[in-house]
């Protein structure tokens, strides 16, 4: 049953997922998260995180590794085939008739109706994951490390997975507020 439920979702996923990997998370985070509760916003958030610092499509590591948490090996494997199923067959499909028909104007404004839509999709999510930042962090934290994650990103060119990467180990290294206050008891 877990596995039928995984497959579809990631279906679901692979169809409505235009724009690729990225565009794809608010969709991956409505199906997990939403509409089947197999993990909570925070693990989701932890999922994507840790998927962003690997190497490889995100479209395809957060599938995997959601469909091995809920339903093992054969859910790893159903979800990954159901989210690339779509685009393989699409990509056959589209790219054939588009090199017939590419000189054709609605054709050529297919692809640029897409992008406001991805665009507000990206959006949305970028709010959600501010606006939990801002319920654990506080404001001033959440957007000092916007801005510095932004600039060490954007200006210096570090890859983001090393960000990632720097605030998942500093976040390790912390001492437990929690455990000092026991302590200090």
């Amino acid at each position: 049953m877990k596995q039928t439920a995984l497959f579809w979702a990631f279906f679901r996923v692979g169809i409505f997922g235009f724009g690729g990997g990225p565009a794809m998370i608010p969709l991956v985070r409505a199906e997990v998260v939403t509409r089947h509760q197999w993990l909570t916003d925070e693990e989701f958030a932890d999922v994507l995180a840790i998927g962003n610092t690997l190497p490889g499509p995100i479209a395809t590591k957060m599938p995997g590794y959601i469909g091995y948490r809920v339903a093992g090996i054969s859910g790893c494997v159903l979800s990954v085939l159901a989210v690339v199923l779509p685009m393989l067959i699409a990509m056959v499909v589209m790219l054939g008739a588009f090199s017939r028909y590419r000189d054709i104007g609605w054709i050529q404004g297919m692809g640029q109706a897409v992008i406001p839509v991805v665009m507000v999709m990206m959006g949305q999510l970028t709010w959600d994951f501010f606006d939990k930042s801002r319920a654990a962090l506080g404001w001033l934290v959440s957007i000092v490390m916007a801005v510095v994650a932004g600039g060490v990103i954007y200006w210096l060119g570090v890859h983001p997975g090393f960000v990632i990467g720097a605030i998942l180990l500093a976040a390790l290294l912390r001492p437990n507020r929690q455990a000092r206050s026991k302590e200090a008891a």
